[in-house]
């Protein structure tokens, strides 16, 4: 099984993970990935290499056709989902809804939710709580669902393709965010495409190819030291 560092007790654990769309074709081919606390992870690769697919297994939004996932030693259920913050791909908040009354829903749906972190990671994007959904921008709309995912006192973060819609600028803005509300006790785990955007962010990666097959892996500061390379050249070699 892929490890990454040598700490105890791994926050995510995915053994054999098997999951296929169409009978013969896996997405997920035998997957296997330890992941301890504290870390943030980015799962790279092209689109269609399983990256969404892995992130939904392990929320609990599809079930995989075998292998095992644990998170904090539990597996995939009511318990799970109670410590896992998932922000998709698709914007899922109604276009009518305000900023102020998405905050006051995951207030209410979610009891780890801290307000205050909201408020403050809103505050600093320059996005008021009175406007409308239906008004802001693509990018606006997933620093908002963003902030609200983060929001959450959670154990282990997903996140799929944070970056997708946010303009070049704003990126660093984004994962500033990410990285200022995960603590020493819960992980990250990002999927994207945009090495050159995260690659001094993460603590650990994983380049994944047809198949959910891992193609290289390691420790992100330590790989680019000793190849002297940075990430995004290193997976444009991986990839060629």
């Amino acid at each position: 099984m892929k490890e990454l560092k040598g700490y105890t007790m791994p926050i995510l654990e995915c053994k054999d993970l098997t999951k296929c769309y169409v009978k013969g074709l896996p997405v997920l081919d035998r997957f296997n990935l330890s992941l301890p606390a504290g870390r943030i992870l980015g799962i790279l690769g092209p689109n269609g290499c399983g990256k969404s697919t892995l992130l939904k297994l392990i929320a609990g939004l599809l079930i995989p056709d075998s292998g095992d996932i644990r998170v904090d030693s539990l597996p995939v259920g009511e318990k799970s989902k109670a410590i896992v913050s998932y922000l998709p791909e698709r914007t899922y908040i109604s276009p009518s809804m305000k900023v102020g009354a998405a905050v006051g829903f995951f207030k209410e749906f979610y009891e780890d939710f801290d307000s205050s972190r909201a408020a403050s990671l809103l505050e600093a994007m320059k996005i008021p709580l009175s406007a409308r959904f239906a008004t802001l921008s693509k990018g606006t709309k997933e620093k908002v669902q963003l902030v609200l995912v983060m929001s959450r006192r959670a154990r282990l973060y997903l996140l799929d393709e944070p970056l997708g819609g946010v303009d070049p600028v704003a990126r660093d803005q984004v994962l500033t965010a990410i990285i200022s509300s995960h603590g020493p006790d819960s992980s990250v785990v990002i999927t994207t495409h945009l090495v050159h955007d995260v690659e001094n962010y993460l603590d650990d990666f994983i380049m994944m190819g047809s198949g959910g097959r891992i193609l290289f892996g390691g420790d992100a500061r330590e790989t680019m030291a000793q190849r002297n390379m940075r990430l995004e050249w290193i997976y444009r070699e991986v990839f060629r």
